[in-house]
């Protein structure tokens, strides 16, 4: 587990950052939640400010904090220059924040925040292809990484393309790319980042092991396809062709989930601990979120539509995010403060080093508000999504009570 040596493993001051920073746009993000509606829509710019809000603060900026840790661990090799990630939390903060104001209040800031968020994703995606180019074994995880940083790049660049549209009067065509630069965000990189780096934190934290690799194998490359499918559509405007698209991406997570059932079956660890539950309701959400999102694809309601990518964004990617925090926190502390005294004095096990009755509060709370909220969508009730709404800012209340408990363990 996590072989990392000290000249690989960057300083957990650096690391640090992210994981709080982003806790603290979670909570921004889910304490606003109860102002939008069940009938809310993605082209709504007071939606579009909220989504901004919530993938670059919180979804983007913790794996950019996460992959600061795990790139020497799946590559195994160290960071072309590690330093660069001292920049990349300012610059995407401070960006993330600009953009907000700009979808808000003042359409002008949006050019400025989203060249900040570009320069700091451009710094990112120099390190993680500096650091590639050193790698000698080429796994799906490596792939994986290379692949979705591509995907990355042409999202940012079409996002930013559409700041500059808004807030600059640039002409770019906003109803035909909104939807591209979202599928090549959170399908080509968030999806397909989640995808390789399950196969190599699934099977460590669960202790799996045995499992047949060639569904996620074949799911990458089906995956993949479809994204390049859905931009190639777009570019041709060509609505059959994303039709298509959409259904290959839907039948490759599909592919996924079997994968991940695999992992499952072959797991030695049966403690049913918050990684645990978190996985569980995560996939769960993901199993949930596929035939709502085939029934919307093929002609259904909006409200299917958004149920489908609700359950796609706080259920999947919100758990599957939260719940390794409860394992990737306690490991950067215990490698900083304890791994040197290993041999020398008592140090904790990492299941002592999070707080158990935060975390099941956060649990249960998040996990209710998600379904109740969801389920407001589907039914296009503002009552429940409202309700769905709160339990899920009481949740992220005490999310941010764990991270900040787990990062002062030990503290001296």
């Amino acid at each position: 587990m996590f072989n990392v040596s000290r000249e690989f493993a960057p300083p957990f001051s650096l690391i640090a950052p992210f994981f709080v920073i982003g806790s603290i746009f979670y909570l921004i993000a889910s304490f606003l939640l109860p102002m939008f509606g069940a009938d809310a829509s993605h082209f709504d710019i007071s939606v579009v400010g909220w989504a901004h809000l919530f993938l670059l603060g919180f979804v983007m900026m913790i794996i950019f904090g996460a992959m600061a840790q795990l790139v020497p661990v799946v590559l195994e090799v160290g960071h072309f220059s590690v330093d660069f990630y001292y920049v990349i939390w300012p610059l995407l903060g401070i960006g993330t924040i600009l953009m907000v104001l700009g979808f808000w209040l003042a359409p002008g800031m949006l050019p400025y925040g989203g060249m900040m968020v570009l320069i700091s994703m451009l710094i990112f995606l120099a390190d993680t292809i500096m650091t590639l180019r050193k790698v000698e074994h080429v796994s799906l995880t490596v792939k994986t990484v290379a692949v979705t940083n591509g995907f990355l790049l042409l999202g940012i660049l079409v996002g930013f393309a559409m700041a500059l549209g808004i807030g600059a009067g640039v002409g770019v065509d906003i109803s035909k790319w909104l939807n591209a630069h979202i599928v090549l965000v959170l399908g080509g990189y968030v999806t397909l980042t989640i995808m390789g780096m399950s196969l190599i934190l699934l099977p460590m934290f669960g202790l799996s092991h045995g499992f047949d690799e060639k569904p996620i194998n074949l799911s990458f490359k089906i995956m993949v396809g479809g994204v390049l499918f859905y931009l190639i559509a777009t570019l041709f405007d060509s609505k059959d062709f994303r039709f298509l698209a959409m259904l290959t991406m839907i039948g490759a997570m599909g592919l996924y989930l079997y994968q991940i059932w695999l992992i499952y079956k072959t797991r030695a660890r049966k403690e049913y601990d918050i990684w645990f539950k978190s996985m569980l309701f995560g996939y769960g959400s993901l199993a949930l979120s596929l035939p709502l999102g085939f029934v919307a694809v093929m002609g259904g309601p909006e409200n299917v539509g958004l149920a489908a990518v609700w359950f796609l964004v706080m259920g999947f990617f919100t758990f599957l995010i939260n719940g390794h925090l409860y394992k990737i926190i306690p490991f950067l502390v215990w490698f900083e403060r304890y791994s040197p005294l290993v041999g020398k004095e008592r140090v904790p096990m990492l299941a002592e080093m999070y707080p158990k009755k935060e975390a099941e509060y956060e649990f249960w709370f998040s996990a209710a508000g998600v379904t109740i909220a969801g389920f407001g969508l589907l039914f296009s009730s503002d009552t429940m999504f409202k309700a769905g709404a709160t339990f899920i800012a009481i949740g992220a209340i005490f999310l941010v009570q764990s991270v900040v408990w787990m990062m002062n363990f030990g503290k001296k």
